[in-house]
């Protein structure tokens, strides 16, 4: 009986020892990256458990401090319809893809700020929707009945409400582009962020 080749295992001076270490390392890690990242597309898609569905913009949203008492969370109550129009799904997606175009055709971040991405030149608008400063002041200046209609006015004819040193230029949208964004607007504020932007809550509470 002929006996084979003895195996002898030399550790770590064996270079397939770390061949097989950084394949099985790297499987192992690209296992959980595919995890990871299904469980991050199902909490941030629209309709998942951090990010309202898009007929979100047909209710009314507010916010409020959270259960510790330290995080303010966006809160979804009975119906307010936007425009005075309730939004169906289908229709509810057309609009936010046709906001999405009008915000990168205008370029808005290069001026403002949306979930921390963008610049500082201009307000941040990750919670504009639910600022205050639109039924106190923008509502009597437009003389607008609604916070919608205030909002549609200034999109479309900035240069007619300088109340900044830093003045929004005409980007020359029409009606239905400025109504588009201010439903991107209204779903974006219903969106849990973690506070964000920080001391967002308290100011409302001092305008």
């Amino acid at each position: 009986m002929t006996e084979g080749p003895e195996l002898v295992f030399t550790g770590a001076q064996d270079p397939r020892f770390w061949r097989d270490g950084a394949i099985s390392t790297t499987a192992v890690m690209l296992i959980v990256l595919i995890v990871l990242t299904i469980d991050s597309l199902h909490v941030i898609r629209a309709g998942g458990a951090n990010v309202p569905a898009y007929t979100v913009i047909n209710q009314q949203i507010g916010y409020e401090l959270g259960a510790d008492g330290n995080t303010w969370v966006p809160t979804i109550g009975g119906e307010q319809l936007l425009f005075g129009h309730k939004y169906d799904a289908a229709e509810a997606e057309k609009v936010m893809d046709k906001a999405k175009l009008v915000i990168q055709s205008r370029n808005c971040i290069n001026c403002h700020t949306f979930f921390g991405n963008g610049a500082y030149y201009g307000p941040d608008l990750t919670k504009a929707w639910l600022d205050p400063v639109w039924e106190k002041t923008w509502m009597p200046m437009t003389q607008s009945r609604t916070r919608e209609d205030a909002m549609v006015k200034f999109l479309m004819h900035p240069d007619r409400y300088p109340t900044w040193g830093r003045q929004m230029p005409n980007l020359g949208l029409d009606e239905e582009e400025a109504r588009d964004v201010v439903a991107y607007l209204k779903w974006m504020s219903s969106i849990q962020t973690n506070g964000f932007p920080a001391g967002f809550g308290h100011m409302r509470l001092q305008r």
